[in-house]
């Protein structure tokens, strides 16, 4: 070694290696170091980023879980077969609205008692009720009775209730009088309401009642039991559109009110004696809807004292019916 000039260390080994031909290449780990950042820590080599852009989490939303889930025993496959409930039959539940019902011959498919119910004077009276109806009378457990009628509050006893028989809007208009009178419903939501409506409806001489079939209250045993068997006489109707429904009216030659707290004339300054109407009552709290406002010839309002904000729906039904029969009778 000549002097002055200091003698490089090379690791040895790799570079004899490399210079031998037909020989496998040993890595050192000097000279070559190992990427860790993308081996697993099994020793199962460099993970496939090719194999799957998106995570595990991201695959839910593709609806397809990795891995079916499997029941052990038939116990817990009952337990995911019935968690749903089976929805409720309209029925009229509890002993005195069940007694009221069968008086008022309200349409029924059956009666229902639940088993080990206390036979007492209601119950009596709706089984004689239901035998003198022809109507068949049936035990089931409690529990039973709780997912028919939807609720637990039923008494042991409940009636279930055939589905209404709607008419069609143009025989409702066909079979009406000169000048006919209608009212429509728009967006009352309690039977109750649209029950005493269509008692009222019957009482002055209406010739049909008007219900969406959306987004209103349907004929169902508590409207049925409200009307107090009125349902049983008066046409009623159940339309998809009632904004169609006002035009095929104006078709027919009807007047068409809206009924409202803001209307534009009360109801005291018109004459309605002659003209054949439809009238429009909307929902105690929102009114009519804006497009069967628009629609509506004219709306009108009931004058009243200004402590007062607003009728509840059948009872400002039957104020305007009032006023157009005593102006028809004249």
């Amino acid at each position: 070694m000549k002097p002055g000039k200091a003698r490089k260390d090379r690791p040895k080994g790799n570079k004899s290696m490399a210079r031998s031909s037909g020989k496998r290449i040993e890595r050192s780990a000097v000279a070559r170091p190992e990427k860790r950042d993308n081996r697993r820590s099994d020793n199962r080599g460099p993970k496939d980023e090719s194999r799957s852009s998106f995570k595990r989490d991201d695959r839910k939303s593709f609806g397809k879980p990795f891995k079916k889930k499997e029941f052990k025993s038939s116990e817990h496959r009952g337990e995911r077969r019935f968690d749903r409930k089976p929805a409720a039959q309209d029925a009229v539940a509890g002993k005195n609205s069940v007694v009221e019902a069968l008086r008022a011959k309200i349409p029924a498919k059956e009666l229902v008692v639940a088993i080990k119910t206390e036979i007492d004077e209601k119950i009596s009276e709706a089984i004689r009720l239901a035998k003198n109806q022809d109507l068949p009378i049936k035990e089931l457990p409690r529990r039973a009775l709780d997912d028919l009628t939807g609720s637990s509050n039923h008494q042991g006893v409940a009636l279930v209730i055939k589905p209404f028989n709607y008419s069609e809007f143009s025989k409702v208009i066909s079979s009406a009088k000169t000048p006919m009178m209608l009212i429509g419903l728009d967006g009352i939501t309690d039977p109750h309401n649209l029950g005493a409506v269509v008692r009222s409806a019957a009482a002055f001489g209406a010739d049909g009642v008007i219900v969406p079939e959306r987004r209103n209250a349907a004929m169902t045993g508590s409207a049925w039991k409200a009307s107090a068997g009125a349902a049983a006489r008066m046409p009623i109707s159940q339309v998809t559109n009632l904004v169609r429904t006002i035009e095929d009216a104006k078709k027919a030659g009807c007047f068409v009110i809206g009924l409202d707290a803001e209307g534009d004339q009360e109801l005291s300054k018109m004459s309605l004696a002659t003209e054949s109407i439809f009238i429009i009552v909307g929902s105690e709290g929102k009114g009519l809807s804006r497009l069967v406002r628009e629609n509506c010839d004219l709306v009108v309002s009931i004058p009243m004292q200004s402590s007062v904000e607003s009728l509840n729906a059948s009872v400002a039904t039957a104020i305007v019916m009032h006023w157009v029969a005593t102006e028809r009778s004249k």
